[in-house]
């Protein structure tokens, strides 16, 4: 009588399971996703743009004997800085620097928006206007506010001013080296 109560209880289980399974259902979506590309290139002619994500990246040509300065003298170099052609998003861009050697103490640069490439970047032809990073220390610590990239493969093209201090010792030597940050903002269109 046990073992009928018990197979009757088996009987019981495997119809109920059987009628459960008859009222479960499943709907699945899937979606499907890719990250955007966003890239910041630079160029020391305006002509050849490429990456160069680590320090010391691009060799800055400066005019009027960057490498025999004296206290008040100021050298130029231009360069410009561009989304690559297949970025999908609008940059904010920062810049920050950081000094190699003894002579850094002693300098200070502004960077200017010159619209076209060296045209205004020259003790004969300084750039004008209001400059986008004014007269900063190269010690500075820190990163400032740059400019804005809306545009792919639209370069803004700059002008570097660097100012010999006037406790710039004789033979002191060294380097700066800038770093322009992108933060990624809005979908280009």
């Amino acid at each position: 009588m046990a073992l009928a109560v018990i197979a009757g209880g088996v009987v019981l289980g495997v119809g109920t399971a059987v009628t459960l399974a008859v009222w479960n259902d499943s709907e699945f979506a899937t979606g499907t996703f890719s990250s955007g590309h966003f890239d910041l290139e630079g160029s020391t002619d305006g002509a050849a743009f490429d990456s160069s994500p680590t320090a010391p990246g691009k060799t800055l040509t400066f005019a009027l004997d960057a490498d025999a300065m004296s206290p008040g003298a100021v050298a130029y170099a231009p360069f410009a800085v561009q989304l690559s052609s297949d970025s999908d998003y609008a940059a904010a861009v920062t810049l920050a620097q950081q000094i190699g050697g003894t002579i850094g103490a002693n300098l200070s640069y502004s960077v200017y928006d010159v619209g076209t490439f060296g045209a205004t970047c020259s003790a004969d032809a300084p750039p004008t206007g209001t400059a986008l990073v004014a007269d900063r220390a190269a010690t500075a610590t820190g990163t400032v506010d740059a400019f804005d990239l809306t545009a792919a493969a639209t370069p803004v093209n700059l002008c570097f001013v660097v100012t010999a201090g006037s406790e710039l010792a004789q033979g002191a030597t060294g380097t700066i080296t800038w770093e322009f940050a992108g933060a990624s903002g809005v979908a280009l269109p």
